[in-house]
């Protein structure tokens, strides 16, 4: 009696996929099921409405068991992540007073980036100055002429602290292809290879250091999408993991030097699941170079090779694409869930980028949400408790047999054309994720792809030019030319350009909603019109109804309005609009709101302007402006 209980979907007779198959086309009621329910990913392949336990069958990963490999559970038994916390270094004093501030406040993990011109031995003693190195995570940034250095003098430090330097965990951000292309810096695979075999020889006291970075993040901000990023991204480390094995590095020692910096966007389930699938195809790279396992006690040791190189340690940092200017508080919502699909996913630790950063530098209340995000996850959802929780999920589990294929083939094709260096010299990565940044661009100007707040239920009285405090990051100092730089796209700039004319402009545009006819049409119609205006800052002055055309476009003149947007149904346009447009012409532009039938005979009397679902939202609001201004 106590099994029945437990188990109560016993009490109801098991249901077919051809049953609910059948009850999804009896709604549809004639309706194709493909076009209707079924949509395409960004990353090319079919998401379908509804997943059964049939559609995992085959796949071999739901064996596998976390921390064991090929690691698409998680790299460890458990779910536990570092809150990494990132700090600017130009006051050395002030950066480790702020480093032990936040150490206390709940980070356990610690970014310093930090210019080649201040390195030395002392800098490092007064910035690490009573941080316990063995109780937290240590990472450091740098220009890559001075990474070897680096290594040298952090070893030498703890060493001078008489500290344990084998069970130090942290990092060196080594990763000049990322910085040829930031920075358009050209480099040779020759510098490449000398400058990162003396990085890896200086951090051998190091051995839970990685010291070579992967920041496929940079491929993430500039628009790419999460195939793009993680096929990069394998071929991006291997050509860096080749190129230890060629200086005569162990393969085992140069794998685990590896460190894979991501980005997070708000594709919630994609990103788990490929966090996912992440894990499971770097194992695979690895293991393909069969590395000898150099420890007679380890427990991850199969056939004298070691299974334990292959693991893959992720940082992943919050995406800027998404980010906004204006309704900035929405950022952290952006950021939560993409910090909750990052630690699902099973990273290994985690930035959350302060919601206020796309226009100012992040202040000790900013800094403290972004924190208090993840504390959140910890300590009030225990995320960190449950190892690989999406596992078993029918659609997480196909998503990252999908992402993983798409990601497979993209990596295979890189290698077949010479490697990751070579695709960057070329210039064909980044012509690739340009068009795609390009076509995600387009998605946010026609609304396709949703910023709220921006392109979609903006707060029209807000201004955000004033707010920009933002300063332009320090460079390194080094020569740039050479490669095809891939910069930072964010999907809201050019709608953050329209609010700005606005509020440059000398009068702000009024767009004034002549509501008439049909109840419900006429409210749904100015809704929507209230809605499109608002995007470009105009002021946007919305009415209950009017009783005539001429009333209501005398009411609009009396109220200033530069576009007056006639809100009908489109029954009722074919007589409303020309009327409209007869007592408004040379006072104001006239708006019909929505596609009528008879949009070809309003447009052959002169009325020029529908706004509508299909609209492209942005260019229509340029040549807007591009009339009032």
């Amino acid at each position: 009696m106590a099994e029945k209980k437990l188990n109560l979907f016993t009490e109801f007779p098991s249901v077919t996929t051809q049953q609910w198959m059948d009850k999804i086309t009896a709604d549809l009621k004639g309706a194709d099921f493909d076009k209707r329910l079924v949509w395409k990913t960004n990353e090319g392949f079919a998401v379908k409405p509804f997943y059964r336990a049939e559609d995992i069958e085959s796949l071999k990963t739901t064996d596998v068991v976390p921390g064991k490999f090929p690691y698409v559970r998680g790299t460890k038994p458990n779910n536990d992540w570092y809150v990494r916390q990132d700090i600017e270094v130009t006051d050395v004093k002030q950066a480790n007073a702020v480093a032990l501030d936040v150490l206390c406040k709940g980070a356990t993990s610690l970014g310093f980036k930090l210019q080649k011109k201040d390195l030395s031995s002392d800098f490092i003693a007064t910035l690490l100055k009573n941080i316990a190195a063995n109780c937290v995570e240590l990472n450091f940034s740098i220009c890559v002429s001075r990474a070897a250095d680096l290594a040298s003098i952090l070893t030498d430090y703890f060493k001078s602290q008489n500290i344990d330097t084998s069970k130090l965990e942290g990092s060196i951000n080594f990763d000049p292809m990322n910085r040829m292309l930031l920075s358009g810096k050209e480099l040779s695979k020759e510098d490449i290879f000398v400058r990162a075999k003396a990085t890896i020889q200086a951090s051998l006291d190091l051995p839970k250091y990685r010291v070579i970075g992967v920041n496929a993040i940079t491929l993430s901000n500039a628009g790419a999408f999460d195939a793009q990023e993680l096929g990069y991204a394998l071929a991006w480390g291997n050509q860096y993991l080749s190129m230890m094995i060629e200086a005569g590095i162990e393969p085992s020692i140069a794998a685990k030097k590896i460190k894979f910096n991501f980005g997070v966007g708000g594709n919630y389930f994609m990103e788990i699941a490929k966090f996912r699938a992440a894990k499971l195809l770097w194992a695979n790279v690895v293991d393909a170079y069969q590395p000898k396992c150099l420890k007679d006690t380890c427990s991850h040791t199969v056939d004298g090779f070691c299974k334990c190189a292959a693991k893959m340690y992720i940082h992943a940092e919050t995406s800027t694409f998404n980010k906004t200017i204006f309704d900035a508080n929405v950022n952290m919502l952006r950021t939560q869930t993409e910090a909750m699909s990052a630690t699902l996913g099973g990273v290994n630790s985690l930035t959350v980028t302060p919601y206020d950063a796309t226009y100012k530098t992040a202040d000790e209340f900013s800094e403290r949400i972004a924190r208090n995000q993840q504390l959140l996850l910890k300590e009030e959802c225990h995320f960190d408790k449950v190892a690989d929780p999406a596992a078993g999920s029918y659609y997480i589990e196909t998503l990252t047999n999908e992402l993983a294929a798409q990601a497979w083939k993209l990596f295979l094709d890189v290698e077949d054309n010479g490697g990751f260096f070579d695709a960057i010299t070329s210039g064909s990565a980044q012509k690739v994720i340009k068009s795609t940044a390009s076509n995600r661009l387009k998605a946010v100007s026609s609304r396709r792809e949703v910023l709220l707040g921006t392109n979609q239920f903006p707060n029209f009285n807000e201004v955000g030019a004033a707010k920009i405090t933002f300063a332009q990051a320090a460079d390194c100092g080094c020569d740039h030319s050479g490669t095809e730089k891939l910069l930072p796209v964010r999907g809201a700039t050019e709608f953050e350009a329209l609010r700005f004319a606005t509020e440059a402009a000398a009068k702000r545009p009024k767009a004034f909603m002549l509501t008439i006819g049909n109840l419900n049409m006429r409210l749904a119609r100015a809704q929507f019109s209230c809605n499109f205006f608002a995007c470009a800052g105009y002021e946007v002055i919305d009415n209950l109804g009017f009783k005539t055309v001429e009333e209501g476009v005398s009411a609009a003149l009396e109220a200033n309005a530069n576009i007056i947007v006639l809100c009908s149904s489109d029954d009722e346009y074919a007589e409303l609009a020309p009327a409209a447009y007869e007592v408004s012409k040379g006072k104001a532009i006239l708006v019909v709101a929505g596609a009528p039938a008879c949009a070809d005979e309003l447009r052959a009397i002169g009325i020029e302007h529908f706004v509508n679902v299909k609209s492209n939202v942005l260019e229509t609001l340029k040549g807007f402006n591009s009339k009032l201004f």
